[in-house]
């Protein structure tokens, strides 16, 4: 039997897409295998949201292809964003590349493996906008923190974002279906549940007709045991009051929120096709600080918008100083063909946009080294990741760090180091931080 090899690039979402086709291979009896060396068949999920993540989708591509000719490996398949929005010249341009896979078709990926095998250099790119949502995972991250996609694609048409293009319009997943998939995960021991989308606070609008969001949470909370739930990519224009309530009084919803504002002028938010404007920004952040006092706020930023002059860049600059989010990332504006802004005027210099990324992340730094300093002494809960062996400590994550892309909190025990696994809950004292990370010990046995 042939075996697969997997590698998976970009987001959280495209993670869960590897995991479904990993799920339909294994039912077909294909041998998974996590050594590249090994594959006969090597699949490269990957991603094409901005310049940087499609040149290392294309550099995976080109190093996968060294295996073709040194090793075992006899084909390579190209699914994900870059597949759907370069499937032609993929095949045109990489002879290394036997067969590719648009977004709307990851469901016949045993075909496709079936089709290359056989000396087929094929495309397959169904209907991204009709094409099934959900189904069976092999889950290849550790279970006490889970992700679900609670739906798929975009209707937001923001003038720098190729995703709506890549995956279609928004559409979400029924409440019963996304429940049944969280029983599977509470069976496992899933302790954490972030729930993720393209624009998750707008869950449920196509469907039901409302934001359901809320409905989702506590239909989750009815029906598994799992302790805690993670919001991640909601839009401040759609964070309803009656949401702020659920993260507030609802126990289960941890106290964090992705909040990604992109920007605070309104001119810049104008010419992103951003909703809301500044007004809703500022709003809904007061919202959540004073209904829920030490929520944990994580946005994004872009810098180097085309047009974006010094005093608007200087006005995101201020707004970052005075709010002090908890959590910020920031990148310059990759300009995307087939996107509105690609053809805006004053597209800015590159050099122009590094300073500008880096006077943010210069700030944001202070700010963060400002909070890790504020939870020395505090006790916080913390969920277990792994056993580090080269730091002599275990890491984890509190409320306030989402995973994959926060901080992490380091902690020592007394006595025996193996007596915690991932996915216990301890009680850690924060003594001292580094940057963005804390460090402590533990006070209290695994919940």
């Amino acid at each position: 039997m042939l075996k697969i090899g997997f590698v998976s690039l970009g987001c959280s979402k495209n993670q869960v897409d590897t995991e479904v086709m990993l799920h339909l291979l294994d039912e077909k009896g294909y041998e998974i295998t996590t050594e590249e060396i090994d594959a006969d068949v090597i699949i490269i999920n990957t991603c094409a949201f901005i310049e940087s993540a499609k040149k290392e989708a294309i550099d995976n591509i080109l190093d996968i292809a060294w295996l073709k000719e040194h090793r075992k490996l006899k084909k390579i398949i190209v699914t994900g964003c870059l597949s759907e929005r370069y499937r032609e010249q993929i095949l045109e341009q990489m002879p290394e590349v036997d067969a590719v896979v648009g977004v709307g078709s990851i469901h016949e990926i045993c075909d496709v493996v079936e089709r290359a095998v056989k000396g087929e250099r094929c495309t397959v790119a169904g209907d991204k906008n009709t094409s099934p949502l959900g189904g069976g995972r092999m889950v290849t991250i550790p279970t006490h923190s889970a992700y679900i996609k609670i739906a798929e694609g975009c209707d937001n048409k923001c003038t720098y974002c190729a995703i709506p293009l890549i995956r279609g319009k928004f559409r979400s997943r029924t409440i019963e279906d996304i429940v049944e998939e969280a029983k599977l995960f509470d069976r496992d021991g899933t302790r954490e549940l972030s729930l993720i989308a393209q624009d998750t606070s707008r869950y449920g609008v196509d469907i039901y007709g409302e934001y359901s969001l809320v409905k989702l949470i506590r239909a989750i909370c009815e029906n598994t045991s799992i302790p805690h739930i993670r919001l991640l990519y909601c839009y401040p224009d759609k964070i309803t009051d009656e949401l702020v309530e659920e993260i507030r009084d609802n126990d289960r919803v941890l106290k964090y929120i992705d909040l990604p504002i992109q920007h605070i002028n309104d001119d810049v938010l104008s010419r992103m096709n951003r909703h809301g404007g500044s007004a809703v920004i500022k709003d809904t952040i007061k919202r959540l600080r004073d209904a829920v006092p030490g929520i944990v706020i994580r946005t994004t930023v872009i810098v180097g918008f085309p047009g974006e002059t010094d005093e608007e860049f200087g006005e995101l600059v201020d707004f970052v100083k005075e709010t002090k989010f908890e959590r910020l990332g920031a990148f310059t504006y990759s300009r995307e063909e087939d996107t509105p802004a690609f053809d805006f005027d004053g597209q800015i210099d590159e050099d122009i946009k590094d300073e500008r990324l880096d006077t943010i992340m210069t700030l944001q730094a202070e700010i963060a080294e400002e909070y890790s300093a504020s939870q020395v002494g505090k006790i916080l809960d913390v969920l277990v990741d792994e056993y580090d062996a080269a730091a002599g400590a275990y890491v984890g994550r509190s409320y306030a760090d989402a995973p994959d892309v926060d901080c992490c909190v380091f902690f020592d025990v007394d006595g025996d180091k193996t007596k915690y696994k991932a996915g216990d809950y301890v009680k850690v004292r924060i003594t001292d931080f580094e940057s963005y990370d804390l460090i402590g010990e533990s006070v209290k046995e695994a919940k």
